[in-house]
């Protein structure tokens, strides 16, 4: 269960006041698998921070009371000059994993070879995103927050991340943030809308896929009277 209480966050962009969450109350049922919808810019990766606690919300708190991921493969915490392996180490010891069961998930899933051993400032970006999604995915989570990173690497290594990512999925929930109508029907059963600062919740994806729309059509027609 993820409840979020009493939730508000906004902050100032290009001169105007940016709304993501204006006292949110929502109860994300254990297990479910949520695929979290809205226009760009609505907030979603910013919530989602929230959720992860990488970001702080103004007021109001997220409750849970199993494990929460960070953001999936999300990379911008290794430190650029330990190595990959190093970090794994890290990463290990904060979540209370055994150290090297993680790291020798994470390079058999990264496929690094010699860079693994490396600093993280030799790295390509998709090498990164390979070893912060292998990372993700080797310690286990009660829900697994995802935002717009199962796409990492070529065609066999997503197939490998996808089969990794629904061995997870069938014992875990999940809150997804993609474009991807197609995963988020593959991954999710219920759906969240977020718009203006207030999330809509529906047990059926389907509903909260016809309510985006119709939020991005009302959108068009605004722009079209423009």
């Amino acid at each position: 269960m993820i409840r979020l209480e009493n939730l508000c966050k906004t902050f100032w962009t290009r001169g105007r006041r940016k709304v993501v969450a204006d006292n949110i109350n929502l109860i994300l049922p254990t297990g479910a698998s949520v695929g979290l919808l809205g226009r760009n810019g609505a907030g979603k990766s910013t919530l989602l921070e929230i959720v992860a606690g990488t970001a702080s919300a103004d007021s109001g708190r997220v409750i849970t009371d199993g494990n929460i991921s960070w953001p999936v493969g999300f990379s911008g915490s290794f430190h650029r000059d330990m190595t990959g392996a190093q970090n794994v180490r890290f990463i290990a010891r904060v979540y209370g994993v055994d150290t090297e069961e993680l790291v020798a998930f994470a390079e058999d899933f990264a496929e690094l070879g010699q860079h693994f051993h490396m600093p993280i400032r030799s790295y390509s970006s998709g090498m990164k995103s390979r070893l912060a999604f292998g990372l993700s995915m080797g310690i286990k989570f009660d829900t697994y927050l995802v935002d717009e990173t199962m796409s990492v690497g070529d065609a066999r290594f997503k197939m490998k991340a996808r089969a990794v990512f629904n061995h997870r999925m069938a014992s875990s929930g999940a809150l997804v943030v993609t474009h991807s109508m197609a995963q988020l029907k593959e991954y999710c059963e219920a759906g969240a809308v977020l718009e203006g600062g207030h999330l809509y919740y529906y047990d059926k994806l389907d509903d909260a896929i016809e309510h985006h729309k119709y939020n991005m059509g009302a959108e068009n027609e605004s722009d079209d009277d423009d």
